[in-house]
């Protein structure tokens, strides 16, 4: 990299520093918006002990789902968990640690994360186990739980479009949690589908300021289809 150009060559270039114990937040929603070469790359590497922190966990032998095969999760913070069976194997029998939370409350850890806020009060998940052990407050005489933000070691990201600055646009569903993710690592590594040169993008519609990219790469993605549904003919 030189000056502001953030573009790597290698993804082991795009991962450097990454080491076992450390929290990685990974975009994407099921196989939507993933970053599909980083995640292969941190299967490549054999990092282990790793908290991630994702809507879920990929599928059985895609996406996140392959951190799991060599057992490099060692906690997986995460809304959703229904589409993998070796994920439901490891948390039945102990040997991977879960904490569910609900959606919007994940995606607003990860937002407040990213803009240095410490904690918010929310009512969802107030009265359930997700709100034992947290501080109540009423609000207008209502309760509410108070959840603290999320950052990580590493935020890993997919983007439609990315210019050599970092500068960011996300296509369609795949801005779901990719933006929160990116401005909560303390290291952000987009993997893009084009990158393209400063002046290119619209100004009006950049999703994530390079300010918060560190490192950008050009992704060759297989864009799997997650549950393909046809209608009859």
């Amino acid at each position: 990299m030189a000056g502001f150009n953030k573009v790597v060559s290698s993804y082991s270039e795009a991962m450097d520093g990454l080491k076992d114990g450390m929290t990685i937040v990974a975009g994407g929603f099921g196989l939507c918006g993933i970053p599909e070469g980083l995640i292969a790359q941190i299967k490549e590497m054999g990092t282990t002990d790793l908290t991630v922190v994702s809507n879920n966990c990929g599928v059985d032998g895609f996406g996140l789902g392959i951190l799991l095969e060599d057992r490099q999760i060692k906690k997986m913070i995460s809304s959703y968990v229904g589409e993998n069976a070796l994920f439901e194997q490891q948390l039945l029998s102990g040997q991977l640690d879960v904490e569910l939370t609900p959606q919007g409350t994940l995606a607003e850890k990860l937002r407040a994360g990213g803009a240095g806020i410490p904690g918010f009060y929310t009512a969802t998940g107030y009265g359930t186990p997700v709100g034992e052990g947290k501080e109540v407050k009423e609000f207008d005489g209502r309760p509410y739980i108070l959840e603290e933000s999320i950052t990580g070691d590493f935020a890993i990201v997919r983007a439609w479009k990315a210019d050599k600055f970092g500068n960011c646009i996300y296509r369609h569903t795949s801005q779901n949690f990719n933006p929160m993710c990116a401005t909560a690592g303390k290291v952000t590594v987009v993997e893009a589908e084009k990158i393209v040169e400063p002046g290119e993008l619209d100004p009006t519609q950049i999703h994530t300021p390079g300010i918060y990219v560190d490192r950008v790469i050009q992704g060759n993605f297989e864009k799997r289809i997650e549950r393909l549904v046809t209608s009859k003919a």
